[in-house]
């Protein structure tokens, strides 16, 4: 097939540049909660979006053949029919409410939202493909089960390990509360900077050293079994005590901001930016038909904790080579417990099929090598401190000089949108923009998740813009710098609470919202539209398969809560196998099936 005829005068200029469906049409059909994200993102991408009754996404025009996509809560008859029921079946649920030592539903529409970002990956790959004058697919398919089961990989890794990762389930964690009523969230990734701030409140040095474990490894388990005396500490104190204790320790503090304040600085600006750089026509190899889309594509990652190696991680899994910029020694996560064959099973997650070469990036050498690799790969990808990159002569500029055809990508937290701005870390994003409110139902203290929420949504947001900025690429022969932060993740996730805050609208849902109801041996969860009439029902004295019989036959949808992950391996409801990798690893389905 011919590449299809798009030159650089032939995309439509827009006064922000070009973008990378400039002049191609996109048809949206399909469930709305699963397809909001989808008519939003390929219109800012700049496709005409129209809305169909056809049930399925096709994006054609501009040369290029007609892809499709269609997107579902789950396989046909398998239970998985909305929000609630996808969480409740991929152990969503249960990771979410290991903070409460009780499975709970997320307040937001957060499978439904990670589902619309996959299928705008695959369809923007299987542009890719034609673009670079192979077939590529033609169809592509997605589920809220297939992103469940993504979003719970790194805790599914634990559980499936050589030796199973003891979780304690267990209240205790952040946000803690000032003196003064002021909830705050805490951070810091350095143990003397935690020990500092907590010395500074007086808090007991038994209490400073049993928090710190718990405190830095809440990112990899969701739950934080902190001493009750440290948030007794922060109760005698109030919130500016708290603020000077951060600035002298080095740590930081963050008041948890409601959905109404991000409402009101809210920008409306695109999750992920794309600029075109210098004028380069790449080389386009043709890939083999059936090794992916991206087949001939080599992504160089300079990746650290979830972000950026999930989003290389997607791309590898849609065909290109990856190869990791480790320090000397290697990447010392690889060696981070539980392990499966002597190797982390979490960073296999993330990591497993990647090539690593050793960097050090602060010598001269190895950053004139990596400089040298980056001219040979299609994407730089990296999530650095902000301003490193800069620093070290690394970024978009420097390397446009040597590679004038890459794609280079930065993956951070905030995207310079907000003046006073936190560490852009996970749990610090989520209580600065809101999210730790949209999470709860009404009713209950706002407090961020302990799963890895933002991370994950942000690195599928970084694939999304490499795959973005990949066909801009291709139709403009220029190189083109992405990015995208945690920012734009917990933007797209709260679109809809947003909106309902300008109607005038309750932005959370009602209390008990996504409870999963107790039997006598498990936890069932009854659809979002019916959870109030499967309430009424008295179901403790009931066994899990009879309490289900019991609302079925009544009409009402309902499914089991997956309490164990390691359940997942045979759960009959999943639309995809889990299986293990060459380290006896799990490994999840790809999130996107292409045809």
């Amino acid at each position: 097939m011919a590449s299809p005829a798009t030159p650089y005068d032939a995309v439509r200029r827009r006064p922000d540049g070009p973008r990378p469906l400039d002049a191609l049409r996109v048809d949206v059909g399909g469930p709305p909660a699963l397809t909001r994200v989808v008519a939003d993102h390929l219109g800012r991408l700049g496709g005409r979006v129209r809305s169909t009754d056809s049930g399925r996404i096709g994006v054609d025009g501009a040369g290029f053949a007609p892809v499709t996509a269609d997107t579902a809560w789950g396989a046909h008859g398998s239970g998985v029919e909305d929000e609630a029921t996808a969480q409740a079946a991929t152990g969503v649920m249960a990771v979410h409410g290991r903070r409460h030592g009780s499975p709970r539903g997320l307040g937001v529409d957060y499978l439904a939202t990670a589902t619309g970002v996959l299928t705008v990956q695959g369809l923007l790959a299987a542009l890719v493909a034609q673009a670079r004058g192979a077939e590529g697919p033609r169809r592509v398919s997605t589920t809220a089960d297939g992103a469940g089961l993504l979003a719970v990989s790194q805790y599914l890794a634990a559980a499936g390990a050589d030796e199973q990762e003891a979780v304690e389930l267990a209240s205790g964690g952040p946000p803690f509360t000032s003196a003064d009523g002021v909830v705050f969230e805490l951070e810091t990734l350095d143990p003397g900077a935690w020990a500092a701030f907590w010395g500074a409140l007086g808090a007991p040095a038994d209490a400073i050293r049993a928090g710190w474990r718990p405190f830095q490894f809440r990112y990899a388990t969701a739950c934080a079994p902190f001493p009750p005396a440290l948030h007794a500490v922060t109760r005698r104190h109030g919130i500016e005590q708290a603020l000077r204790a951060a600035a002298a320790s080095g740590a930081e503090v963050c008041r948890l901001r409601t959905l109404a304040e991000r409402a009101r600085e809210d920008d409306g600006a695109d999750p992920w930016s794309l600029r075109p750089l210098l004028p380069a026509a790449p080389a386009a190899p043709r890939p083999a038909p059936t090794a992916g889309p991206l087949a001939g594509l080599t992504v160089l990652e300079a990746g650290r904790r979830i972000q950026a190696p999930l989003a290389a991680h997607l791309l590898g899994r849609l065909g290109a080579r990856v190869v990791r910029i480790e320090p000397p020694g290697g990447d010392p996560l690889r060696g981070m417990p539980p392990a499966c064959d002597g190797v982390s099973a979490r960073w296999l997650a993330l990591n497993r099929g990647k090539e690593a070469v050793e960097i050090d990036i602060k010598s001269p050498g190895d950053r004139r090598r990596l400089i040298e690799l980056a001219a040979e790969a299609d994407v730089f990808l990296h999530n650095w401190a902000p301003g490193k990159a800069a620093e070290l002569g690394l970024d978009s500029a420097d390397l446009a000089a040597a590679a004038p055809s890459l794609v280079y990508a930065y993956t951070g937290g905030w995207a310079d949108r907000i003046a006073d701005a936190p560490m852009g870390t996970d749990f610090m994003v989520q209580a600065r923009t809101g999210v730790a409110e949209a999470v709860r139902p009404a009713g209950e203290p706002p407090a961020p998740s302990l799963m890895t929420l933002l991370d994950l949504l942000g690195g599928l947001h970084g694939a999304e813009a490499v795959l973005a900025g990949l066909l801009l690429r291709e139709r403009t022969g220029h190189g083109v710098r992405v990015d995208s932060s945690l920012l734009g993740a917990a933007d797209t996730l709260l679109a809809p609470a947003l909106d309902r805050i300008r109607r005038g609208d309750d932005p959370r849902p009602p209390a008990g919202f996504r409870r999963p109801l107790r039997t006598s041996d498990g936890w069932i969860a009854p659809g979002d539209a019916c959870a109030e009439a499967a309430a009424a029902h008295d179901l403790g004295g009931m066994c899990t398969e009879d309490a289900l019989h019991r609302l079925r036959s009544r009409g009402l949808t309902a499914t089991a809560v997956t309490t164990d992950l390691a359940a997942l391996f045979h759960d009959p409801r999943l639309s995809g196998p889990i299986g293990r990798d060459a380290h006896g690893a799990p490994a999840v389905p790809d999130p996107w099936s292409l045809a």
